[in-house]
């Protein structure tokens, strides 16, 4: 039945197409307390990480993935701060609003959102995480190695 009444006269369907503009998008809106608040978590240590668990049992694979990834970059304890946003709903929906990104986890350097599981992952295999990381004293340089390679 309804797909008659969508038929038009010659027995096409027609279906209004979908714009952004038909879409209602639910914004909370943070108060400048909770954004303040929220600027401060994110510049209290070089490395910030929104997570979901912490960094010794994380519950989700992205998570992990990132972890990892910080881990094998050689982040110090001392200069990485975790937060774990299933402890706290009103966090785990205030930090997708702060830094206008939908997933969780979240990295943040020296205060500077850089995105997700999959940028930190793509910065990781380009070389661009470890190169941010040195620039930021996050990690010392890699020095170049006076050994010589002998020609095989």
């Amino acid at each position: 039945m309804l797909r008659t009444a969508l038929r038009a006269s010659r027995g096409v369907v027609r279906t209004p197409l979908l714009t952004p503009s038909s879409f209602t998008v639910a914004r909370r809106f943070l108060s400048q307390e909770v954004r303040a608040k929220l600027q401060d978590a994110v510049s209290s240590t070089p490395v910030v990480l929104f997570m979901k668990g912490t960094p010794e049992a994380p519950q989700c694979g992205f998570s992990r993935a990132t972890v990892q990834i910080l881990d094998i970059q050689g982040v110090p304890a001392e200069k990485l701060k975790t937060f774990n946003v299933l402890e706290d709903a009103e966090l785990r929906t205030a930090i997708k609003e702060f830094s206008e990104w939908p997933t969780i986890p979240q990295v943040y350097v020296n205060g500077e959102f850089l995105g997700g599981c999959d940028i930190i992952l793509g910065m990781h295999q380009s070389g661009e995480l470890e190169t941010l990381l040195e620039k930021s004293g996050v990690i010392p340089p890699v020095e170049a190695s006076d050994a010589k390679v002998a020609p095989a």
